[in-house]
């Protein structure tokens, strides 16, 4: 009986409690009620204050002053493409002068072996721009540099600049020469910068290293970076690369067997990463190791493209290689030769090369060469690798008889020549296919050397034209190239043919090469190495991250999906078409995802490999024109348009290029007289479409200001308004002076994400607490609406409203939002209640608003960083969906080395073996050691002041370029209702959640987080983070579609063996400084005695 009583008591107590939770938890449906209510206040707040209907009512009572034209997309693209490829023609006929005049002026230059004083004169780009620099120097000039607004940097346009790599000597017979005949090239450059002012960097990259670009420039200001070592070489250029030779399939070939263990494993591990550096996005390559058994070094099992990020892999990967074991080089061939002639992988499909790299041994491995190359289609270039005594003879008869070369490499200093030589030999089919081979070519996109920004260059091969004889063949053609010609068009002056102000904010045009890298794109945008160049610039640092080309995939550069990925197979085909796509689209802060309809047209570049499109939404599709009289004054006249003083608000303007002569900041435009502004807009030549748009909205929002003015709304703190054509109005004055985001609205985030929504309430970007910022009560939350304007059935979007919420007054109002409608007992959010926290988060997962006032500082924080269990549940059951980004433009702090452990950064300390070595002598480390011995015997502390400074650098300054992940989340789906509970072992949490119909928020109702603290409380994050990526041996088994170019110059029945041996090996080890000598038609190294 008593148990009975007991168990009965038992049964009551927990019906009780689980009634009493239940009054205080509320239900689905009453927290729909309070969402309705929620939502309700807050857009009659927005829309009151707004006065949104009453700007739509202005633009309609003034539809006389602009007409709305159509978008034609087909249309606009062509026109563009067109625009393009006139402007990248003018370009080719400047490099066809200067490359038939190079081949003229060497054909006609009589070689010498001296000179007098007075034979040359040149600029040396490296020379100190202080007066006395150039005073008693052998051959030099100094140039009269002024300011150039067009190159950004000082320039002379009567002299041509010359840069000499650092390891090669600038007295040597053969600079001189060059020095000598290149001269005349000058009178070119100038003649096509006369028929085209436009023109920018005109450069030939000569095949001994040596560079002439015009307009003369200093190749770094020594007085801004005095420790710097310039490690410059054109021959190592992606320009000069994708001009000297056809696209390459490369497989590099390393005997790992134990005789080249110690100081010949080191040589051959860096000779291979120096051979990598030569190769461009255009090749193949892959790297296996051999002994009795063959390996691949990293995860390929194929060729891969020879991108930056599969590179570094392969770098890293030989690092690990190992010697043992015996040489099997018919091991070793055979697996080289199945993997250049598999057929079921991309591929570069021209030049077939092994690249063996071995100490030497007995072996041919003839049989093997006969039986897979006995048609010479794939070349062999053999590398003796360090100081030793085996028979070399088999190892040059393999490279010889494959149409290769073979190469020695003593030591560390042989390294840098020797692995970029080949490209000599690969450019031989190209000069003996004559005009054939004499076809412009465009780069990918990549950062100016000379500070001009993103570029592309236009290359064109120069050819030797003389006649060689030799005893054997008589007089025959040389097969030399002599260098590259190369003219740089910066992406700035191709986005101006394509017009930005009439597509609409979130409308855009993007280019794609070959490879589905994009050169046009408003998210191709590498600033933060820009900046973090300039910055060290700036200050006197120099620029120590290694600048990598900017290759980035379209399908990186948006958020791929099926159909994005068959529209670029079909731009890089050369295909026209068109589609309407659903898609995820990234904001322009990148906080955010939104889903949005967007139609993609594209066509081809003619006379190039590059495709265009423009990407436009429905409400895009038209645009307005404003009707504004004949000119600008009589727009200004208008007294329809109401311009005055602006003595009660605050007005911004975009920073666009109105005007040539008028100078915008690039910070906030504050107007406060727009008349005297259009005043000076009148002696100036100006856009007059931008001016009279300008105008216009001016006029029309001035109108919704004076509605303002007549209203009185509680709980707002600002009351905005900002336009396509550039104007941006906030009221009251004071809400105004402390306006923070951007004029332009055309980069706006705010602007552009509310176009494809309803009501957006955007989150103030949080700081932590290192960082400072102003209260969020204070500042307010934004809150945002677009003018849907429908003319003639036809929708337009040409302005959006918005207000700054008070943050207390909308705490309030939430609160009492959740006690007013049937609540009993307590059950709705209090301020500070200890057992149910509420809060309200936008679409991205920050947070907005909540009962608890310890949250009001965090407002704008991730969620996952305030509440990471609650978050990933939302996660689970899909009130949020995730995407994982890459951001392949990044620059991050670098690893922490051992400071005290580490010599000067700026000194290298050569080793014993490399002072013995005559090899070494001709590095660039040798040279730089000379300069610095020198500098240093004259002024002593000048070493001293390098390191000191040195260590007086900021670890911020210290950037490198890198990868970088961000999560983003948002709203995938259209429920609207979502509970569950947080299981933590030992305790757990209910919540419920219910979105704000017609907006981006999402209401959150759940057991407070202090009442169950078990839970794993690591956060969630959503910020951008360095990473390594994606995973590249994944991506290496199913490689992005890409296209090679339609011609190959890979093997030619006239391209004889070469077959003497580089003689770097055979001179006396003796530190005398070495040059390039051109003979018969080849270089080969030969000694001579520097300067006395």
């Amino acid at each position: 009986m008593d148990t009975c009583r007991v168990r009965t008591w038992l049964l009551l107590l927990l019906l009780w409690q689980e009634g009493c939770l239940a009054s205080q938890f509320p239900t689905q449906s009453m927290i729909k009620e309070w969402v309705d209510q929620m939502q309700k206040e807050l857009v009659t707040l927005a829309d009151t204050a707004t006065a949104g209907k009453s700007l739509t009512q202005i633009f309609l009572r003034n539809k006389h002053l602009y007409t709305v034209e159509q978008n034609d997309a087909e249309e606009l693209v062509a026109r563009a493409a067109r625009n393009i490829e006139q402007l990248l023609r003018k370009r080719s006929a400047a490099l066809e002068k200067l490359a038939t005049a190079a081949e003229v002026f060497q054909k006609e230059h009589v070689w010498k072996d001296e000179f007098e004083d007075d034979e040359i004169a040149y600029y040396n780009a490296k020379d100190n721009l202080d007066a006395n620099e150039t005073e008693g120097r052998k051959y030099r000039i100094r140039p009269d540099f002024k300011e150039d607004p067009s190159f950004k940097r000082l320039t002379d346009h009567n002299h041509t600049a010359v840069h000499i790599p650092t390891d090669i000597y600038d007295g040597s017979t053969i600079v001189l020469n060059e020095l000598n005949w290149t001269e005349a090239l000058e009178d070119v450059f100038k003649k096509n910068r006369e028929d085209d002012p436009t023109l920018l960097w005109q450069v030939f990259g000569s095949a001994t290293g040596l560079a002439r670009y015009y307009p003369a420039s200093p190749w770094m200001d020594a007085r801004k970076t005095p420790s710097k070592i310039d490690l410059y070489d054109v021959r190592r250029r992606p320009w000069y690369i994708q001009g000297a030779a056809s696209p390459k399939d490369m497989l590099i070939l390393v005997d790992a067997s134990g005789s080249v263990s110690g100081l010949t494993l080191k040589l051959i591990r860096t000779s291979v990463s120096e051979m990598l550096e030569t190769l461009s996005d255009d090749d193949y390559v892959n790297v296996v190791y051999f002994n009795t058994r063959v390996k691949n070094t990293a995860c390929f099992d194929h060729l891969v493209q020879a991108n930056v990020r599969n590179k570094k892999l392969l770098k890293d990967a030989v690092q690990n290689i190992t010697a043992k074991g015996i040489t099997n080089y018919t091991k070793g061939f055979e697996f080289a030769f199945e993997q250049l002639y598999s057929t079921n992988v991309s591929r570069a499909n021209c030049n077939k090369i092994i690249m063996l790299f071995t100490d030497g041994g007995e072996e041919r491995a003839q049989s093997i060469l006969e039986k897979y190359n006995a048609d010479k289609k794939v070349r062999i270039f053999t590398f003796s690798v360090g100081q030793h005594n085996y028979d070399k003879g088999p190892i040059q008869w393999m490279a010889c008889s494959n149409k290769g070369y073979f190469y020695e490499i003593p030591s560390i200093g042989a390294i840098r020549i020797n692995t970029q030589e080949y490209l000599d030999v690969l450019g031989r089919p190209m000069v003996l296919a004559d005009k054939q081979a004499k076809q412009v070519q465009w780069t990918n996109v990549y950062l100016d050397a000379l500070e001009l920004g993103l570029v592309i260059t236009g290359t064109l091969p120069v050819f030797n034209r003389t006649k060689t004889v030799d005893d054997r063949n008589g007089e025959h053609q040389n097969q030399l190239i002599l260098g590259v010609m190369g003219i740089d068009v910066s992406l700035d002056d191709i986005k101006k043919l394509t017009p930005r102000f009439t597509i609409g904010p979130n409308g855009y045009y993007f280019a794609i090469d070959p490879n589905g890298y994009v050169l046009l794109h408003p998210n191709l945008q590498p600033k933060k190495r820009i900046r973090n160049r300039k910055l060290r610039l700036n200050n006197k640092y120099a620029v120590t991250f290694h600048e990598e080309p900017v290759t980035l995939d379209f399908l990186d550069a948006e958020l791929e999906n099926d159909i994005k990925v068959e529209i670029r197979r079909m731009m890089i085909d050369g295909e026209i078409g068109e589609s309407t796509i659903d898609t995820l689209v990234k904001t322009q802060d990148e906080r955010y995802i939104d889903r949005g309809v967007r139609t993609y047209t594209w066509a081809p570049v003619n006379g190039t490999d590059y495709s265009l499109a423009l990407v436009l939404p429905k409400y895009s599709e038209n645009f307005i024109q404003a009707k504004l009289g004949d000119d600008i004054k009589q727009a200004i006249s208008m007294e329809t348009i109401q311009l005055e003083r602006f003595d009660e608000w605050y007005t911004y303007i975009a920073p666009r290029e109105y005007c040539k002569e008028l100078k915008l900041s690039l910070n906030n435009q504050f107007l406060l007289d727009f008349n005297q502004y259009m005043i000076e807009i009148l002696q100036m030549h100006c856009n007059e479409s931008l001016v009279k748009r300008l105008i216009l909205d001016a006029g029309l929002t001035a109108e919704l200001v004076k509605v303002w003015k007549e209203q009185s709304v509680d709980g707002i703190v600002a009351r905005f308004v900002a336009t396509d054509g550039g104007i941006t109005r906030v009221y009251p004055r004071s809400a105004g002076e402390e306006w923070t985001e951007n004029p332009e609205t055309y980069e706006s985030s705010f602007y552009k994400r509310t176009l494809d929504k309803i009501y957006i309430f955007t989150a103030p970007s949080f700081k932590h607490a290192a960082e400072v910022r102003e209260p969020v009560s204070e500042s307010g939350i934004l809150v945002s609406k677009a003018i849907d304007l429908f003319i003639d059935k036809v929708m337009l979007k040409p302005a959006v409203v918005g207000v700054k919420l008070n943050v207390s007054f909308w705490m309030s109002s939430f609160i009492n939002a959740t006690l007013k409608l049937n609540c009993k007992d307590d059950c709705g959010c209090l301020r500070n209640d200890k057992h149910v926290d509420c809060v309200i988060l936008d679409d991205g997962g920050f947070l907005l608003m909540s009962n608890q006032e310890e949250y009001i500082s965090l407002i704008g924080q991730f969620f996952g960083e305030v509440d990471p269990v609650l978050m990933i549940n939302l996660v689970n059951t899909s009130l949020y969906s995730f995407n994982k980004t890459y951001d392949y433009q990044s620059v991050c702090d670098p690893e922490k080395d051992n400071k005290a452990a580490a010599g000067p950064r700026s000194i290298y300390v050569p080793t014993i073996a490399d002072l013995l070595s005559i090899g070494w002598w001709a590095s660039s480390a040798a040279w730089s050691i000379l300069q610095q011995l020198f500098f240093g015997l004259l002024f002593p502390s000048l070493l001293e002041a390098v390191e000191s400074a040195d260590d007086d650098i900021p670890d911020a300054m210290f950037k490198e370029s890198c990868i970088t992940e961000q999560t983003q989340y948002f709203f995938d789906n259209n429920e609207r209702s979502y509970s569950g509970v947080l299981d933590c072992g030992n305790c757990s949490r209910m919540y419920r959640a219910e979105k704000l119909p017609n907006t981006n928020l999402v209401f959150l109702i759940t057991d407070a987080k202090a009442t169950c603290l078990s839970c794993d409380p690591r956060p969630l994050r959503q910020a951008e983070q360095p990473s390594e990526g994606p995973n590249p041996c994944e991506l290496a088994q199913n490689p992005r579609y890409r296209k090679g170019p339609d011609v190959c110059f890979d093997n030619n029945e006239n391209d004889e063996p070469l077959c003497p041996i580089s003689r770097g090996s055979t001179l006396s080890s003796t530190p005398l400084l070495l040059f390039l000598f051109l003979t018969s038609g080849r270089m080969i190294l030969i000694a001579e005695e520097g300067p006395t």
